[in-house]
C-alpha cells in the first residue's frame, strides 16, 4: 500500500526548441513521489528507515540513580574534608552492576559499587577507585567529590514523556540503542521505495554470456540497480527484458504491482524507444520528450497502472542512464522515502581545468572534487571528455559539474557549482 505525495499532474511547457527546463522535468517527477505507508517492524530491522512516529519514552533513561564509575557510594559530605587530610570510612557491603537487593547506607559508612550498580539510600556520590586506597574493610579517602559527583540521575538522559525518536528521523545505531534504552521492540517506519529495474534492447546480453558481434553486455540493469539502493530503495533487479510489445508490457505490468517507481533503460530515443512508447500506451500516459541537459535529454517519464505508478524510460546508453537516474530518479527515490531534502549536496569549486559544455543544455560533467588543505577550499579537475558513452570516468568522479544553460565553456580557474557522489562526501 502507497500514499501518493501530489495526484496532480502539473502541466510543463518547453521552449522554443523543443526541450523542457531540467528544473521543471524535476519538479514534474519529485510531483509524482509516492511513499509506502508506514510498517512497524522490530527495532533490530529498523536501521537506515525514516521514523513514521514521534516515539515517547513510558521509561526514565537511566532507570534510578547509578555509579557512573567503579568506587565507593557515599554521602558527600563525609568525604568534604578528604582534601585536606584522608577520611577512613568502614566498607559495609557491595552492590554489583545488576544488582536487585535494596541497601542502605548509614552516615559516615561506605559502599563499593560497580559501574552502573544502584546506589544504596542516603548515598549522593561515588568516590572513584583512584581516589582511594582500594581497602575492601576500611577505604581512605584522599579526595572529596562534590553532591551527584560520579553519578547517573534517573531520567538525566531521558525522563518520561521525552520524545526519544522524532517523526521523521532517520533511524541509525544511536537511535536504535536509544528505542531499545528506553524499552521500545518495535517502531513504526516509512519502508524502503521498491524500484524495479528492467533493460530492453536486442543487442544485450547477460554478464554470464559471451557477446557475439553486435552485442553487448547489459551494463544498465546493474548499474541501475546499484544506484538505487545507494539512494536508499529496495531493488528488484528484473534485467532484460525482450522488445516484443505483448511481453515487454506483461513484464511491465506486472511490475507497476509490485513497485513505487519503475525504471525501464533502453527506453527512450531511437526504434527501441518507440517500440517501448507503444507497447506501454495502454498502461498510461507517457511524456517523451527531451530535457534540457546532456547527457541523456531524450528521455520519457509517465505514471501508469491503477496506482498511478512513476515510471522513468531512460536512453540506453549507460553513461546517460547514470546521469539521468542521478539527476532524476534519485531525488524521487529519496522524496519517497519520507528524506526532507531529497537532493545531494551542491558546493562551489575553482575549475582546475577548462571545460567546454552543449549550448542551451545544462551540463553534467564528471569530475572529481579536491580540497586544498591550505586554505580549505574546493578544487575540481574534469575528468575525460563530454562524450556520453564514457563510463570509466563516471567510475573515478565523485562529482558531476554543473554547467549552466548559457554557458558554452568555462575558464580554469573559474568558479563552479558541483554536484556530491561520493557518500562520504
Amino acid at each position: 500500500m502507497t500514499e501518493s505525495l501530489d495526484a496532480a499532474r502539473p502541466e510543463v511547457a518547453e521552449d522554443e526548441a523543443g526541450f523542457r527546463s531540467v528544473d521543471a522535468q524535476i519538479a514534474m517527477t519529485l510531483d509524482a513521489a509516492v511513499r509506502p505507508r508506514p510498517v512497524r517492524v522490530a527495532i533490530s530491522e529498523a536501521q537506515g528507515l525514516l521514523c513514521a512516529e514521534e516515539v515517547v519514552a513510558e521509561h526514565a533513561l537511566p532507570g534510578f540513580d547509578q555509579a557512573a564509575i567503579d568506587g565507593y557510594a557515599v554521602r558527600s559530605v563525609d568525604v568534604r574534608t578528604a582534601g585536606q587530610e584522608p577520611v577512613v570510612l568502614p566498607v559495609v557491603g557491595e552492590i554489583a552492576a545488576g544488582s536487585r537487593q535494596p541497601r542502605r547506607l548509614q552516615p559516615g559508612q561506605a559502599v563499593r559499587v560497580d559501574t552502573g550498580a544502584p546506589l544504596p539510600t542516603l548515598a549522593d556520590a561515588v568516590v572513584p577507585l583512584a581516589y582511594t586506597d582500594g581497602h575492601q574493610a576500611k577505604v581512605t579517602v584522599h579526595r572529596s567529590v562534590p553532591s551527584a559527583g560520579y553519578v547517573r540521575r534517573a531520567g538525566e538522559d531521558v525522563q518520561i514523556g521525552d520524545v526519544a525518536v522524532r517523526n521523521g528521523d532517520t533511524i541509525g545505531s544511536a537511535q536504535v540503542g536509544l528505542l531499545a534504552a528506553v524499552g521500545r521492540a518495535k517502531v513504526l517506519v516509512y519502508p524502503r521505495p521498491r524500484v524495479s529495474i528492467v533493460s530492453v534492447g536486442d543487442e544485450l546480453v547477460d554478464i554470464d554470456r559471451t557477446p557475439s558481434v553486435g552485442q553487448v553486455y547489459d551494463v544498465n540493469s546493474y548499474a541501475l540497480a546499484a544506484a538505487a539502493r545507494d539512494a536508499g530503495a529496495e531493488v528488484s533487479r528484473v534485467g532484460i527484458v525482450p522488445s516484443e510489445p505483448k511481453r515487454l508490457r506483461e513484464i511491465v505490468e506486472g511490475r507497476l504491482l509490485m513497485s513505487e517507481i519503475v525504471v525501464v533503460a533502453g527506453g527512450a530515443g531511437g526504434a527501441t524507444g518507440d517500440e517501448v512508447h507503444a507497447a506501454l500506451a495502454d498502461l498510461g500516459r507517457i511524456d517523451m520528450t527531451r530535457v534540457a541537459m546532456h547527457p541523456g535529454s531524450v528521455q520519457g517519464f509517465g505514471r501508469l497502472g491503477p496506482d498511478s505508478v512513476p515510471t522513468f524510460l531512460l536512453p540506453g546508453n549507460p553513461m546517460s542512464a547514470l546521469v539521468v537516474f542521478e539527476v532524476l530518479v534519485r531525488p524521487l527515490i529519496r522524496a519517497a522515502r519520507g528524506t526532507r531534502n531529497p537532493h545531494r549536496r551542491i558546493v562551489g569549486a575553482r575549475l582546475l581545468s577548462p571545460i567546454t559544455s552543449t549550448e542551451g543544455r545544462r551540463g553534467f560533467l564528471r569530475g572529481q572534487l579536491l580540497r586544498d588543505e591550505a586554505n580549505g577550499e574546493y578544487l575540481v579537475q574534469p575528468l575525460g571528455q563530454s562524450g556520453a558513452h564514457l563510463l570509466a570516468s563516471l567510475a573515478e568522479a565523485n562529482c558531476l559539474i554543473n554547467v549552466p544553460e548559457e554557458l558554452t565553456e568555462v575558464a580554469a580557474g573559474e568558479q563552479v557549482q558541483v554536484t556530491f557522489l561520493a557518500q562520504r562526501a
